[in-house]
């Protein structure tokens, strides 16, 4: 039986995917990926003997963010307004035989829309969060596999290559 390959990440950065020399991967002190969590749809039957949480074809508002240290003034170029980003990571592959490290991509189109800096002191280095709303596209791709792909405008929703949403649309004639 084949043992599924540990990955462990070792680096992050987060950059504007349209824009040369926005890497954070020197100042950037953590990021969150946003989770996948699929919308349900209560159904409670009156004769029924349980209520059921349907799984729908839909993800609920992804909200991405990353911590920097120190005070990152590019990021208030363009905030409040959407864009895409590159949330890249490196992760080392551990398997039976060897190993490597591989890429990981996470392109998000959102708006930073909240700013908060960490309290702090002259003895601390002082960081702040960036948190994103308005996320429109969410893909990840790691070591060249799409894992998922979801996009608001298109209504794609793609998880391990099967596009849950594609009777729907044909259903709805689009």
């Amino acid at each position: 039986m084949a043992q599924a390959p540990l990955y462990l990440l070792t680096a992050v950065d987060v950059r504007r995917a349209t824009q040369a020399d926005t890497s954070r991967a020197t100042t950037i002190s953590s990021l969150t990926m946003p989770g996948l969590t699929f919308a349900t749809g209560e159904h409670n039957p009156g004769g029924g003997v349980m209520a059921v949480n349907f799984a729908m074809p839909r993800i609920e508002a992804p909200e991405p963010a990353f911590s920097a240290k120190g005070i990152d003034t590019e990021i208030f170029t363009g905030m409040g307004e959407p864009e895409r980003w590159v949330f890249a990571g490196a992760y080392n592959k551990r398997a039976p035989g060897g190993g490597s490290v591989v890429p990981a991509r996470a392109i998000i189109e959102g708006a930073i829309t909240a700013w908060e800096p960490d309290e702090s002191d002259p003895a601390e280095f002082q960081g702040c969060t960036h948190t994103f709303a308005e996320v429109t596209h969410y893909e990840l791709v790691l070591d060249g596999v799409e894992l998922f792909y979801v996009d608001s405008y298109e209504r794609i929703l793609r998880v391990g290559g099967k596009d849950l949403f594609a009777t729907h649309r044909r259903a709805l004639g689009a």
